[in-house]
C-alpha cells in the first residue's frame, strides 16, 4: 500500500488538519475495483444522468465576508477596514477592490450576502448540510459522495467524485460507505494512474484475468453471494488505468502554453476545469489559508496583508475557470461554488485580525443554468447579521444539487437500515432559479 498526504491546513485550535489516502496495489486510486463495485451495487434508485458536474472552492479558515463580497464603505474604521468596494457590470452591485476581473464579468456571478453558519472549523456543514456535531453521530455524506452514489456506472473509466485538496471529514462518503469516497491525487498520486514501465497492455491484461480468477474463486467460497460480479468491476477499475482519463485531465502540459501561464500559481483551478471536461461530477479544490485573527497568531494571520497577498490570486482564479467554463458551452453544465466554513468577525481586532464569525458568511456561484448577475440577501450596516433573506448553507447545497439534476429529497439509507433524505433543509434559494 501507499500512502499520499494530501495537504496540511492548522487552524487556529491547533489541530493540522493533514490527511492521507491509501492506493491500492493496482494503482488504480482507493481500490478503484471496491470503488465501482459498491457504486453499481447501490445505485438502483435515484440516479442521475444528465452528466452535469459540479466543482467546490474551500477557502479553508473561514474568509472575512466584509472584506470581500459585502463590504460596508460607511461603517466605521474599525469595521470597514482597509479595502473598498468597486463597481461591477451589473448596477447596484460592488465587491472587494481587489476583485477587478470579477467585476468586469459579474453577469456571470453571483454571490449570497445573508447565510448563517456555525462556529466549527470543520467542512462538514459546507459538504454535507449537516454541522460536525451532527455528522460526528449520523454520517452524512459529502456532495461529491452523493454525486458518486447516484450517478454510478454512467462513465466506468472517470470517477465521479474527485478531490484535490486531499481527504477532509466533511467529504467522506458517511453511511455510504468507502465505495463513494473521494479519488485524490495530492502528492505523488498522479504516478500512480500509469501503468509501470516494465507492464505493457499483453501484462496488464494477463493480471486482470489472473484477478478475475480469484473473484470466481471468492464467489465459489462465498455463501451469501455477496461476491457475484466481482471480476466486473475488478475489470473496469483496470479500465480506468488503462484508458487514462484522469490521468490526461491531470496533466497540465496538454493544455496550450498561454493557458497555463494564465493559471500559474493557480493551477488546481485549471485542473478542475479540465476533470469536469473529462466527466468528473464533483471536483473540490482549495486555495489559501484564511485563519485571520491577527498578528499574535503569525504575519499570515494578520487579516489585510494576507488578503492582499491571496485576494488577487483568487480573483484570477474564479474568472480564468468561469470564462473558460463558458468560453467553451459548458457554462449551464457546471455549478461552481466558493466559500468557507464561517464569515469574520466585523470588527476589527487590535492586532489587524478578524474572529470567527457564524452569524454571517457570504458565498460566490455560479453556472448550472441559474440567475447570474445579482446579489442575494442583505446584512446589517456593519455585516453583522442578516437584514434581509436570510438563508442556510443546507440550502445552497439544495439549490446546486437541483443544478446538476439531483433531487435533495432523494431518500438514502443510512447505517441504521433507515431511509433519510439527502438534506434535511432542501428549499434551494429561488432567486437563483
Amino acid at each position: 500500500m501507499l500512502t499520499i498526504h494530501g495537504s496540511s491546513q492548522r487552524y487556529c485550535d491547533g489541530i493540522s488538519r493533514r490527511n492521507f489516502l491509501k492506493i491500492g496495489a493496482l494503482g488504480a486510486g482507493l481500490s478503484l475495483a471496491g470503488m465501482l463495485r459498491g457504486q453499481a451495487a447501490q445505485a438502483a434508485q435515484g440516479k442521475a444522468t444528465n452528466g452535469k458536474s459540479a466543482i467546490m472552492i474551500w477557502l479553508g479558515g473561514g474568509p472575512p465576508h466584509i472584506d470581500m463580497y459585502d463590504l460596508k464603505p460607511d461603517a466605521p474604521t474599525e469595521f470597514r477596514g482597509e479595502f473598498k468596494p468597486i463597481q461591477t457590470n451589473v448596477p447596484g452591485v460592488q465587491i472587494c477592490e481587489h476583485f477587478p476581473l470579477q467585476a468586469q464579468m459579474w453577469d456571470k456571478l453571483a454571490v449570497i450576502r445573508s447565510l448563517v453558519s456555525t462556529d466549527d472549523h470543520f467542512d462538514s456543514e459546507t459538504m454535507t448540510g449537516f454541522p460536525d456535531s451532527k455528522n460526528r453521530i449520523r454520517h452524512h455524506p459529502s456532495f461529491g459522495a452523493v454525486v458518486s452514489k447516484l450517478r454510478a456506472g454512467e462513465n466506468p473509466q472517470i470517477p465521479p467524485f474527485v478531490s484535490l485538496r486531499g481527504l477532509t471529514p466533511g467529504q467522506e462518503p458517511g453511511f455510504l460507505g468507502v465505495a463513494h469516497r473521494a479519488f485524490t491525487p495530492s502528492g505523488p498520486g498522479l504516478d500512480n494512474l500509469k501503468m509501470l514501465k516494465d507492464v505493457d497492455a499483453a501484462r496488464l491484461a494477463d493480471r486482470k484475468g489472473l484477478l478475475a480468477t480469484f473473484d470466481a474463486m471468492r464467489r465459489d467460497l462465498d455463501a451469501t453471494g455477496t461476491a457475484a460480479g466481482m471480476d466486473e468491476f475488478n475489470g473496469r477499475a483496470f479500465d480506468i488505468i488503462a484508458s487514462g482519463g484522469v490521468r490526461k485531465a491531470l496533466d497540465l502540459t496538454r493544455e496550450d502554453p498561454k493557458t497555463r501561464d494564465r493559471y500559474k500559481g493557480i493551477e488546481q483551478f485549471l485542473s478542475a476545469r479540465r476533470l469536469v471536461e473529462a466527466g468528473v461530477g464533483c471536483v473540490t479544490l482549495n486555495y489559501g489559508g484564511w485563519d485571520l485573527h491577527g498578528a499574535e497568531f503569525g504575519e499570515g494571520a494578520h487579516n489585510f496583508k494576507a488578503c492582499r497577498k491571496q485576494l488577487p490570486d483568487v480573483d484570477r482564479g474564479v474568472a480564468n475557470l468561469i470564462q473558460d467554463l463558458h468560453d467553451r458551452g459548458m457554462e449551464n453544465d457546471v455549478v461552481t461554488v466558493m466559500w468557507g466554513e464561517f464569515g469574520r468577525s466585523p470588527k476589527i481586532t487590535p492586532t489587524s485580525g478578524r474572529d470567527h464569525w457564524p452569524q454571517v458568511m457570504s458565498a460566490l456561484i455560479a453556472g448550472g443554468g441559474l440567475k447570474m448577475g445579482q446579489a442575494v440577501g442583505s446584512t446589517t450596516s456593519r455585516a453583522e447579521r442578516p437584514r434581509e433573506r436570510p438563508c442556510s448553507v443546507s440550502q445552497v447545497l439544495a439549490t446546486m444539487y437541483r443544478a446538476i439534476g439531483i433531487d435533495p429529497a432523494t431518500p438514502l439509507v443510512d447505517g441504521t437500515g433507515r431511509s433519510v433524505c439527502v438534506l434535511e433543509d432542501r428549499e434551494p434559494i429561488a432567486e437563483l432559479l
